[in-house]
């Protein structure tokens, strides 16, 4: 409830400074491999997808996700809010519908599954959540390889009072926006 003024400052900031809709949904797997659509808050220009081909060899991170640090695609107030991870806040809502966890790994956009990779399909055997080892660890500024190793790690080693470790954890990430493009 106290986030709501949030949201509805942000939500204008979106609206009033690029056309589009204010959230933008993206088909993940979750728990079990069952399909959700992930909450954000759109921080590229309308129909940003269309031109991910165009761009896919200025791809700057290893494996099958896409991260570009100057990706053309982003509006100014994007920039800002993936920097601070408020473009995540919507995933409340992932997590009030039981789809997500607060921990947990990251749910990869569907097209960049590998099924093959069986480190990809272990993570499908725990709730995907909106921070875990590899946000507090780097976040985009570590290789696909270690954020899965990260990622299997936690899930063999999950405890209650990992999951309140990591949370802390994600405060000061969050806070100087270390690795977040």
């Amino acid at each position: 409830v106290f986030l709501i003024p949030v949201f509805i400052v942000i939500a204008a900031a979106v609206k009033l400074t690029s056309p589009g809709p204010v959230f933008y949904l993206s088909e993940r797997y979750g728990f079990k491999g069952r399909k959700f659509k992930m909450i954000k808050f759109r921080t590229m220009r309308d129909k940003a997808d269309e031109m991910l081909d165009e761009l896919h060899q200025r791809n700057e991170v290893d494996g099958p996700i896409f991260k570009m640090r100057n990706d053309p695609r982003i509006t100014a107030v994007g920039k800002f809010l993936r920097k601070y991870s408020l473009d995540e806040l919507p995933q409340l809502i992932n997590v009030v519908k039981g789809e997500m966890s607060l921990v947990g790994p990251r749910p990869f956009p569907i097209d960049q599954i590998q099924r093959h990779d069986l480190r990809q399909l272990q993570r499908l055997g725990v709730r995907p959540g909106i921070t875990g080892m590899w946000q507090i660890k780097g976040r985009s500024d570590i290789s696909f390889n270690r954020l899965l190793k990260w990622d299997i790690w936690y899930i063999n080693n999950w405890s209650f009072w990992l999951d309140i470790t990591i949370l802390m954890r994600t405060i000061p990430v969050v806070i100087y926006g270390k690795g977040a493009y």
